[in-house]
């Protein structure tokens, strides 16, 4: 199934839902399930190659244990647990202390997250075609997100609130390029949208590292604030699928509600490379 045939298939199902008003909200609909898709995806790989890794999550909030067989829970039953379940489980990781790195980036992907969808068939029509048709730990499909993306992406811009936050990739590209970043500089966009510097500046630095230990100083140097919630989840969604596996450095935040006095020298950064939102408050 082609990319726009997926998603087209997935919006369908969600117009008939009463609970989604709005292409803003199908597309926030659709990548709080990808995430999660992805991170279930993810877990699988890193308790292969992460020596003890443990789930932040309880058994049953894992993608593989409510969502992966087709015939599972439905209905009224699927949107009880979604609602009054998964949904307030999530949303504490970004609080409780004591949680894993890899469990605040769950935490801090659900923080501002909602489920829109009413009828529990729709959603489990919506999870069985993600489940089906897209495998992330396959490293084409992986590829795949990349234009799964770039679609939500344009389907933003046509809903009308995207202008603020999506530079084109030509720019993006071009800005890394001339900026030419090393590995070992640390690299900051304080207002980061859903990546598109940051990724660009990942791949930058991508072939600049040659072993295990200079990834790992790869993925410590990226740095990101975002203030909306649907752009901050997919700016991490981005990450994770460009090797970042665990993107602390991604804040949920306003880069501006912190008083520059605040700010010691361990938060200095090599370089910073953004589009700011322009006319905001």
């Amino acid at each position: 199934m082609s990319i726009s045939t997926l998603i087209k298939t997935i919006q369908d199902i969600m117009r008939k839902d009463v609970g989604v008003d709005g292409d803003a909200q199908r597309i926030s609909q659709l990548v709080w399930l990808i995430f999660l898709k992805i991170f279930d995806d993810k877990e699988q790989e890193w308790q292969l190659t992460v020596p003890g890794y443990r789930s932040p999550l309880q058994t049953r909030f894992r993608w593989s244990e409510w969502a992966k067989d087709p015939e599972g829970i439905t209905g009224d039953e699927l949107i009880d647990f979604v609602n009054n379940e998964l949904f307030p489980a999530l949303k504490k990781l970004a609080t409780t202390s004591g949680v894993s790195p890899h469990g605040k980036v769950v935490g801090s992907v659900f923080e501002d997250a909602y489920n829109y969808m009413k009828s529990g068939t729709l959603l489990r029509q919506v999870i069985n075609t993600i489940e089906v048709d897209v495998d992330f730990n396959k490293s084409g499909d992986r590829h795949l997100f990349n234009d799964i993306y770039e679609k939500i992406l344009a389907d933003l811009q046509a809903a009308g609130n995207a202008g603020e936050y999506y530079t084109p990739r030509a720019v993006t590209q071009f800005m890394v390029d001339m900026i030419d970043p090393q590995l070992g500089e640390a690299v900051l966009d304080p207002a980061c949208g859903t990546g598109g510097f940051l990724t660009c500046a990942i791949e930058h630095l991508q072939k600049q590292a040659k072993t295990a230990h200079d990834t790992e100083i790869l993925q410590a140097s990226i740095h990101g604030v975002e203030k909306k919630p649907l752009p901050h989840m997919l700016a991490v969604t981005n990450m994770m699928l460009h090797g970042v596996d665990v993107p602390t450095n991604l804040r949920h935040g306003n880069t501006l509600s912190r008083p520059l006095r605040n700010y010691t020298p361990k938060d200095r950064v090599d370089i910073i490379i953004t589009n700011p939102p322009f006319g905001g408050m």
